[in-house]
C-alpha cells in the first residue's frame, strides 16, 4: 500500500475521534491479565460509525489484495475480528468463517464456524493485536484442520517486543494497518496527551508487566 505512514495515521485519528481508543496515563486501566495501561482499545467501538468503518474495511481490504493476492477466504477470530472481518470479505468476494475461542458446548461442537476445506489458503482477520496470544491460538485451531494460513492482517497492534517473538516462533506473517507509534504521533498533534504523559506511554510499552506497579 501506498502513504502507509499517512493511512496508519489517519487510522489512529479516526479511532481517537470515536473513543475506540482511549489514552489515560494518570488513571491506568487494568486488563484482564492484571496488567495496569494506560491505553484502552475497543475497535469494535469504530463499527458504531460507517465512514470510519468504510476506511478501515477498504484498507484492510486493499492490504489482503497487494500482499496475500492468492487467498480464498477471510478468517474472523472472535469476537473482535468478526464483523470487520465479514465486511472485508465481502468487500473482496470471498467467503468468510470465524474461529471461536473454543469449541461450541452444544449442537455441532464447531470451533470454526462456516465452510472451509483442508488445504484452503487463508488470511486471518483481527481487530488487536497485544501479546498475540489469543490470535495465534487461531492459526493452530486452523492448521490441526488442514487449512492453510497465509498471515495475518490486524487494525491495531501495541507493538509489543513479546508479540513479534510469538508470531515468529509460529511462522505466522503478520501485518497492521495502524500500530502504537502512529497512534502516538496523532495523540500529540491533536492534543489527546501532554508530553509528559507520552514518557508515561512509552515505559509502558517497553515494560507493560511492570507498568505502574
Amino acid at each position: 500500500m501506498s502513504n502507509d505512514t499517512n493511512i496508519s495515521k489517519r487510522i489512529a485519528e479516526l479511532l481517537l475521534e470515536a473513543e475506540a481508543i482511549k489514552l489515560s496515563p494518570d488513571k491506568p486501566f487494568q486488563w484482564s491479565s492484571g496488567w495496569l495501561s494506560p491505553i484502552y482499545c475497543d475497535n469494535r467501538v469504530a463499527l458504531s460509525y460507517p465512514d470510519t468503518r468504510t476506511f478501515i474495511k477498504k484498507t484492510l481490504a486493499d492490504l489482503i489484495r497487494d500482499e496475500y493476492p492468492d487467498v480464498n477466504a477471510v478468517v474472523g477470530v472472535a469476537t473482535g475480528g468478526i464483523a470487520q472481518g465479514a465486511l472485508v470479505a465481502d468487500c473482496l468476494e470471498l467467503p468468510f468463517a470465524y474461529v471461536r475461542p473454543e469449541p461450541k458446548k452444544h449442537g455441532m461442537g464447531n470451533q470454526i464456524e462456516g465452510r472451509l476445506e483442508k488445504g484452503q489458503s487463508v488470511v486471518i482477520l483481527e481487530d488487536l493485536i497485544s501479546t498475540g496470544g489469543s490470535s495465534l491460538k487461531v492459526v493452530d485451531v486452523l492448521r490441526a484442520a488442514g487449512i492453510e494460513v497465509a498471515g495475518m492482517v490486524a487494525i491495531f497492534t501495541y507493538g509489543f517486543e513479546t508479540a513479534s517473538q510469538n508470531f515468529a516462533e509460529k511462522g505466522v506473517k503478520l501485518q497492521t494497518i495502524s500500530h502504537y507509534n502512529a497512534l502516538i504521533q496523532a495523540a500529540v498533534e491533536h492534543n489527546y496527551v501532554t508530553e509528559n504523559q507520552v514518557k508515561s506511554l512509552s515505559e509502558w510499552r517497553l515494560a507493560p508487566d511492570k507498568w505502574g506497579k
